[in-house]
């Protein structure tokens, strides 16, 4: 009964700031690293954040360095992706994804952030 549980989306002006988060269940969470990953119609998948078990180390996409921190709470079960600056551009689906080492992963249900005017 693995589950990840996303929250926090929804419809920001350009410049403005969400933060999703991302529930997990079923597993340890300190076990998988997690990533973020965004989706738009006509488009494959991407990497959009990536954090190691412990949180040491992160990577982020080029278009997204700068602006979005990506952070997790392995007590509470609990990862983070905090989006500042928002641009248009930004709009997608965005997915909690979880790598354990047994090299099974797990995603979340989604959920939509839309950035207009």
């Amino acid at each position: 009964q693995v589950q990840l549980v996303e929250s926090g989306g929804g419809l920001v002006q350009p410049g403005g700031s969400l933060r999703l988060s991302c529930a997990a269940s079923g597993f340890t969470a300190s076990s998988a690293a997690m990533s973020w990953f965004r989706q738009t119609p006509g488009k494959k998948r991407e990497l959009v954040a990536h954090i190691t078990t412990n949180g040491g180390i992160t990577n982020y996409a080029d278009s997204v360095k700068g602006r979005f921190i990506i952070s997790r709470d392995n007590t509470k079960n609990m990862v983070y992706l905090q989006m500042n600056s928002l641009k248009p551009e930004d709009t997608a689906v965005y997915y909690c994804y979880a790598l354990r080492g047994s090299g099974f992963g797990s995603w979340g249900q989604g959920t939509q952030v839309t950035v207009s005017s």
